[in-house]
């Protein structure tokens, strides 16, 4: 509840990435609007995430963090000027309006010093001391880590006295989105009206990962059997689709690198559906409705799985899962997941060829 009984007129969001936690933060964004629709909203995120919510009709200005950059310039005595410049330059629009409400949704200590750059008169966080980022709030709430993220977030709007209901995914495509991919799509020799299924089979751990062989013999079974084209996408760099192509004796598309998220949203609401691992590309494929068949090994999906109705998760219980851990010498949650029970769900899912 508002304790001092007046409408924030100024509200800082911090939530600076991954793209999946962004994509989160998105239905407490609707229901923060939707609680004060006249406040000035401002959401500080960090350079990889930020397309997500750029031009988002619920936000009034979207304040872009470089901080991985910066570190890395000012760790290599590299650009140092413009690096001092830039770090100045975005402390100065931190503090250029004078925020009623600032809600850190991450809970750290990097986004915890950004809500003290923004002399918020209510700095509300989670009532943990996660990095020392609790010092930084004078509101706090309980952090629930039994519910899903969206609903964890969710949990701020409901502190203020906002309904939350239905949450509410909205990523703004531009045309120019949409004319990308579907010019990607007119080189492939791929209908846009035709069915696809897309396959996103890279993450940043390690340990999320799925055999390239078994994608490979994945896709060719798709291609094959349920006559359906077969469509890759990611952001790690080429060699990893290029390998899983190698396996394969059918054709596929790779269209890894060449999709900006808002791109990727768009593409995968076309989609019949996403085969993925758990990485931001799957949260987006849920933001805009697409069935997910989701391979979950060291995660919580319970915490960080596909939000909404009509995904399935494939995942093996074992003693150790989940253990969020980057590393490991066997990988064995995930190697013990077959192409036969995958390949089973695409067919249930996209044996029809509709989404």
């Amino acid at each position: 509840m508002d304790n001092e009984g007046s409408k924030p007129v100024n509200i800082l969001i911090i939530k600076l990435s991954a793209i999946g936690d962004v994509v989160h933060t998105l239905p407490s964004l609707s229901a923060l609007r939707n609680l004060y629709p006249d406040a000035h909203i401002s959401w500080v995120v960090e350079e990889s995430a930020a397309d997500i919510i750029k031009n988002h009709p619920h936000l009034d200005r979207v304040i872009i963090s470089h901080r991985k950059r910066w570190i890395k310039s000012l760790k290599g005595l590299r650009s140092l000027k413009k690096t001092t410049r830039e770090i100045r330059s975005f402390i100065k629009t931190v503090k250029d309006r004078r925020y009623d409400l600032a809600i850190d949704f991450h809970g750290l200590f990097k986004s915890a010093v950004i809500v003290h750059l923004s002399r918020a008169r209510r700095k509300l966080g989670y009532d943990s001391m996660q990095e020392l980022s609790g010092l930084f709030y004078n509101e706090k709430i309980y952090e629930n880590m039994g519910k899903h993220a969206v609903d964890r977030y969710l949990d701020f709007i409901r502190h203020l006295g906002g309904k939350t209901g239905n949450p509410e995914f909205i990523i703004s495509i531009e045309e120019e989105s949409k004319k990308r991919v579907e010019k990607l799509f007119n080189a492939n020799h791929i209908d846009i009206n035709e069915p696809f299924v897309a396959i996103n089979p890279v993450a940043f751990w390690e340990t999320k990962l799925w055999q390239d062989e078994k994608f490979a013999r994945l896709a060719d079974r798709i291609v094959t059997e349920l006559g359906i084209k077969v469509v890759f996408t990611g952001g790690n760099g080429r060699e990893k689709i290029e390998k899983i192509q190698s396996f394969m004796k059918q054709t596929a598309i790779n269209l890894e690198g060449r999709t900006s998220l808002k791109d990727l949203a768009y593409l995968y609401g076309l989609s019949t559906l996403l085969v993925t691992t758990d990485s931001g590309p799957m949260h987006i494929a849920a933001a805009v409705g697409t069935p997910a068949v989701a391979l979950f090994g060291p995660t919580d999906p319970m915490r960080t799985g596909p939000y909404g109705k009509g995904h399935t998760i494939i995942r093996r219980e074992m003693e150790c899962s989940p253990c969020f851990r980057k590393k490991c010498e066997t990988g064995e949650c995930m190697r013990e997941i077959t192409v036969e029970e995958v390949f089973k769900v695409v067919k249930e899912k996209a044996g029809g060829g509709s989404k």
